[in-house]
């Protein structure tokens, strides 16, 4: 994992050097110093909005009793997204903007969720966390009281107008 990440560390400058000497020689030097900063700019403003509007939708989930999971998977990508529009370069600034923008920044979280985090967990819970886990009634399907309990459901009460 390390080298994967040390390759990509040396890969994306070099990337990004290329490209700025390719739009560099097709608009001019002073256009593309203009646009790198331009885009540092713009970056630094969206990063801004969007933090605020992320620490707005934090507080409501903690005064909701919910765990704010969505928002801190957002900080991070923001956090991220910061450092690589502040970073000189027309790949990073693509990428960063890619983290700032609600709809890709979604997109980004549900893939971090499934195929970072969640396999995360299971491999530190043993499967615990994302397996079958009765959180009520028995694994029959019925309470104490004989009511059936629909198990597979987001609904854990079982009498009618209670619940979710």
């Amino acid at each position: 994992m390390w080298k994967r990440l040390l390759a990509v560390l040396l890969i994306v400058p070099l990337v990004d050097a290329v490209f700025l000497v390719v739009v560099a020689d097709f608009l001019s030097w002073p256009v593309t110093v203009l646009l790198v900063v331009l885009t540092a700019l713009l970056g630094t403003l969206f990063v801004r909005a969007e933090g605020r509007h992320t620490i707005r939708r934090f507080q409501r989930a903690l005064s909701e009793g919910r765990a704010p999971t969505d928002e801190l998977l957002d900080g991070g990508f923001l956090i991220a997204a910061g450092a690589l529009l502040l970073t000189p370069g027309l790949v990073t600034d693509a990428i960063g903007f890619l983290f700032v923008l609600p709809p890709s920044r979604y997109a980004l979280r549900g893939l971090l969720k499934r195929f970072v985090i969640r396999p995360y967990v299971e491999k530190k819970t043993d499967g615990f966390v994302s397996g079958n886990v009765y959180t009520y009634g028995f694994p029959n399907g019925e309470d104490e009281s004989g009511d059936t309990v629909d198990i597979g459901s987001d609904s854990y009460d079982v009498h009618e107008g209670e619940g979710s």
